[in-house]
């Protein structure tokens, strides 16, 4: 491979790869819908535990729900199935493949589902550890001015 055409593949990967949309990124000039100033229409996003507390409750709900809900709905369509199979009918044979895929998207939406309450569930935990953490080094601290300010009315 000669060094030119090297370096043209060089270039046009590099062209690919930034022409892949960015999530977290701003193009640099404002734009994206933002009007400029480097923000976005709907000004800085913030959010409160008390929705990260709802968002993870709701995950949570969908996890239990929709596991045993699916499940209900997996067993009667193999059941369905296996009548359609019996009775000759070729449709039986798709609606138990279609119930045989159905178990690993559930198990993916499952999966997502934990996931989302379990971090958020750690999350707060965290943080919750990290406020005690902070006020007891803050209470240490204020311990010791008291020392050097008793130290200096002396």
């Amino acid at each position: 491979m000669a060094w030119d055409e090297w370096e043209q593949l060089k270039t046009e990967a590099l062209a690919k790869q930034s022409a892949h949309m960015q999530l977290n990124h701003l193009v640099p000039d404002g734009g994206g819908g933002g009007g400029g100033g480097g923000r976005s229409a709907w000004g800085d996003l913030k959010v409160s535990q008390t929705d990260l507390a709802a968002v993870g409750k709701a995950a949570h709900e969908l996890f239990e729900n929709f596991g045993l809900y699916s499940d209900h709905a997996r067993i009667s369509s193999m059941k369905a199935a296996g009548g359609l199979e019996s009775e000759g009918f070729a449709l039986g044979a798709a609606l138990d493949h279609v119930a045989e895929h159905w178990v690993g998207q559930v198990q993916t939406l499952l999966d997502a589902c934990a996931h989302i309450s379990n971090h958020l569930r750690f999350t707060k935990n965290q943080h919750a550890a990290d406020d005690t953490y902070i006020a007891g080094t803050l209470s240490s601290i204020s311990a010791l001015d008291e020392g050097f300010d008793h130290r200096k009315d002396d």
